[in-house]
């Protein structure tokens, strides 16, 4: 199911995580070969992505929001 991503934070390793609207964090790592989302370093990149539509299988599978909501 696609929803919106509302912000970012970092995880206990560092790596970032889109905030989705539904309650639902999805990493979105750059971490070449396998995913290349430069963006994801820079606090403009991540600003430039508000708003974009990701597929949530958590959503999906009906589990709980990640955060209080």
């Amino acid at each position: 199911m696609d929803r919106g991503v509302v912000g970012f934070h970092q995880d206990e390793e560092g790596h970032w995580v889109a905030d989705l609207e539904c309650g639902h964090g999805q990493h979105v790592r750059h971490d070449p070969p396998w995913e290349c989302r430069p963006w994801v370093v820079t606090p403009e990149g991540r600003q430039s992505r508000l708003g974009l539509r990701l597929n949530c299988v958590k959503c999906d599978r009906g589990e709980p929001r990640d955060r209080p909501g």
